[in-house]
């Protein structure tokens, strides 16, 4: 290695890594608040608390990394010609281009290692940071209950004045609202005591309630009665709840209430698991055009076997069809039944259809997120290659080193790139667009800035050319001096 690609890499490295670990702290801290909640006033010890920040550290990766290696190369290819050392390369035949090549191969190698980490690191951190929250909320079950507040656990919510015991498992003054989805009724318990149990390898919190009472609203048919808004009321000296905390233990943040299971999965398993849910997607559509195709055959055959449509081709003239195919039947309650079993029928058959268009959206949906979650292993390892080819020329372009203008700049563009990405997965989710569009639209619209940015720096050629704009401004206003002087 010659001693400028030593002294450019050097200067990218040293830079490289204070501004990730810097960004890394920042995202960790971010990750704090989100789990907030799941770590404030829960008596964890410290190294529960350090292997929790562990699993979820290396989902943050694929965020800094790319952002890193922007702001790194923005800062040193900038600070080099601010102090004129690219000038000093250039009077020696040294382009940008040759200035680049080191750090190039840095970058590749860089970018094939992202792979190997997004590929089988961040699948198994993930899948340790779901059971972990899993096993601590079952070692402590007291924990998914807050004092002084209601608790959302399942179907219910939970509101406990106080807790006691050496996990916090004895519970006093316990208020759960029953929610049922879909139902009017509402259902209220109330007890002076509770106590809480758990079993690790169960998703069910075992709730022990003593001395309690029961209130549920009844619905009248009468509204005179429903405007009194009756209720039963009974009471209990024992009764056990059974709470399933498989939501809770969902590692999705954004409130999306589908698993994301394809975020703990590398290549192969999603090679694997997307030929499975896409052949299993092929039939689940079959079956559903099965099932409307039979059940239009059998409504058909009911009318025949019931004589209320004419089944023999001689018992009507073609020259003597009607308009209304009703007039063929003479009785009028015929006429009726035919409607009725019509109208039955449709209401069936859409019934049939929006189910099966809805069971076909999740399916596809899942599809989707498996698709994404394959692509993305594949993307993050490209945009450290895009961020470097946009980062180094645009630092040779604007002269500028440090955190003043580079961090600008490498803000906004991150920021383009962000949310370019997740438009592109948000619709392709939604299956907008394809997976492959949705995961790759951010680096398809930014690799054309990253070409000319390159082309333009290693050509000398300045961000924006001022006198393409000056000059025809200056001519328009110098013609206007000359006529307004001739008129006066």
């Amino acid at each position: 290695m010659k001693i400028l690609d030593r002294y450019i890499l050097t200067s990218f490295i040293t830079t490289f890594a204070s501004v990730f670990i810097i960004l890394f702290f920042i995202f960790v801290l971010q990750g704090i608040w989100l789990f907030i909640s799941e770590l404030a006033g829960k008596d964890l010890d410290v190294w529960l608390v350090i292997k929790f920040l562990a699993f979820y550290s290396p989902k943050i990766v694929p965020l800094v990394l790319p952002l890193s290696i922007l702001l790194a190369s923005i800062m040193t290819f900038g600070s080099f010609a601010e102090n004129y050392e690219f000038a000093a390369m250039k009077s020696s035949g040294i382009s940008l281009g040759r200035a680049m090549r080191g750090l190039t191969v840095f970058i590749c190698a860089l970018s094939i290692v992202a792979f190997f980490f997004a590929n089988n690191v961040i699948p198994k951190a993930e899948y340790k940071f779901i059971n972990l929250r899993k096993n601590i909320i079952q070692r402590k079950p007291a924990m998914a209950i807050v004092e002084g507040q209601f608790n959302a656990l399942g179907n219910f919510n939970i509101k406990v004045d106080k807790k006691s015991g050496e996990n916090g498992e004895k519970l006093a003054g316990v208020t759960i609202h029953k929610r049922v989805p879909g139902a009017a009724n509402a259902t209220i318990i109330r007890s002076k005591k509770g106590l809480l149990k758990s079993d690790e390898k169960s998703n069910l919190l075992q709730l022990e309630l003593f001395d309690g009472h029961y209130y549920e609203d009844i619905n009248s048919k009468n509204p005179v009665e429903r405007m009194r808004q009756p209720f039963a009321k009974s009471s209990f000296s024992k009764q056990i709840m059974n709470i399933d905390l498989t939501m809770l233990n969902s590692n999705d943040i954004d409130d999306e209430k589908i698993a994301h299971t394809n975020t703990m999965l590398n290549v192969s398993e999603l090679n694997y698991t997307l030929d499975s849910l896409e052949n299993n997607q092929i039939k689940e559509a079959k079956s559903i055009t099965d099932n409307i195709v039979q059940r239009s055959s059998v409504v058909l055959e009911d009318l025949n076997a019931s004589k209320l449509l004419p089944n023999q081709p001689n018992q009507v003239k073609k020259d003597s069809i009607p308009k209304n195919l009703l007039d063929l039947i003479k009785v009028k309650e015929d006429k009726s039944r035919i409607l009725d079993i019509a109208a039955n029928n449709i209401s069936s058959t859409d019934y049939l259809v929006k189910s099966g268009k809805d069971q076909m959206y999740e399916k596809t949906k899942n599809v989707n997120n498996h698709w994404l979650a394959l692509y993305d292993k594949f993307v993050i390892a490209f945009a450290c290659l895009l961020m470097f080819f946009i980062g180094a020329p645009l630092g040779a372009i604007i002269r500028k080193g440090g955190l003043g203008l580079p961090i600008v700049f490498a803000v906004l563009i991150f920021i383009i790139f962000h949310f370019i990405n997740t438009f592109g997965r948000k619709l392709a989710q939604e299956n907008g667009i394809p997976p492959f569009l949705g995961a790759w639209m951010s680096s398809f619209v930014l690799s054309p800035l990253a070409i000319l940015l390159t082309y333009r720096a290693t050509n000398d050629i300045g961000m924006i050319n001022m006198d393409n704009i000056l000059l025809p401004l200056q001519k328009v206003f110098t013609k206007l001096f000359k006529i307004k002087q001739k008129e006066e």
